[in-house]
């Protein structure tokens, strides 16, 4: 992966991880259109820039993450410690994904034509899902529950795939569970925080300086350049902070199944001419 190629596919994350398309889809086939090497650099690569991300979401979203830091250091349950609780729920099923089925999620993005496959069906499941809540209104709730937050964390965790978007998934969930779509904005982009600042401590050492045993087993896809890799994540950083804030409000404000439409019709296209 050269530089050009990282700045390229770290625009595309920062810009595409607040809107409810699937960043990790979208970085797919940012690479499949690029020409990058499918075993190289790609878990890598995607660690570091989904990294970036969510630093860009601490920076905008400070506010928030400081209420919820002074509440919890009240030491009594109040909103702040509810709205934690949530969100240590949410984090179970990803970190059983992560725990049990690591090794073949990777081995997804290791290979371009299944890959390929993958992306486009996933992003036509998650227009499907989006176009779902434009017609199905449950009973509106004023507060989110921690069985709510952690079906939320279920949806999360099978956003794993590329393809399907996370935040899509956790917001659709949210909706069709009769949350508030303001509330579920903010809440999905929270709720992803810790576990990939979880991931990127697990796997500084090798996004670093990788080891001859994790070369051995991740073959090419640990030799990203450095600088690539830098490139990518300021890209990526940057182009978040400039999106977060005009993204959550987008979310916010507009109807889900104009994304769902671009997400079909990015689908079909993937499957048709990819």
């Amino acid at each position: 992966m050269n530089e050009i190629q990282a700045l390229l596919l770290g625009l595309v994350q920062g810009l595409t991880e607040y809107l409810p398309v699937s960043s990790s889809g979208h970085l797919e086939i940012g690479k499949m259109l690029l020409g990058t090497d499918p075993e190289a650099g790609g878990l890598q690569f995607d660690i570091t820039v989904h990294v970036a991300t969510v630093l860009a979401t601490l920076l905008v979203l400070w506010k928030e993450v400081w209420w919820i830091l002074k509440g919890l250091a009240k030491g009594r349950w109040n909103e702040e410690t509810r709205y934690v609780v949530n969100i240590v729920v949410s984090m179970i099923p990803i970190g059983i994904v992560g725990v049990f089925f690591k090794d073949r999620i990777e081995a997804l993005y290791a290979n371009e034509h299944v890959e390929a496959i993958v992306v486009g069906c996933c992003l036509i499941v998650t227009a499907l899902l989006l176009t779902l809540t434009h017609f199905y209104k449950p009973q509106p709730r004023e507060k989110l529950s921690p069985l709510h937050a952690f079906l939320m964390g279920v949806a999360q965790a099978v956003a794993v795939l590329p393809g399907l978007s996370r935040s899509g998934s956790t917001i659709a969930t949210g909706l069709l569970l009769g949350n508030r779509k303001e509330m579920l904005a903010q809440f999905s982009f929270l709720m992803v925080i810790p576990p990939i600042l979880g991931e990127a401590l697990l796997d500084v050492k090798h996004i670093v300086a990788p080891s001859a045993e994790y070369l051995a087993e991740h073959g090419a896809a640990a030799a990203v350049p450095t600088g690539s890799l830098l490139i990518g994540f300021v890209a990526a950083f940057v182009a978040g902070c400039f999106a977060c804030k005009w993204m959550v409000s987008l979310v916010k404000k507009c109807k889900l199944i104009y994304f769902g439409i671009y997400c079909a019709i990015v689908g079909v296209l993937v499957l048709i001419l990819l």
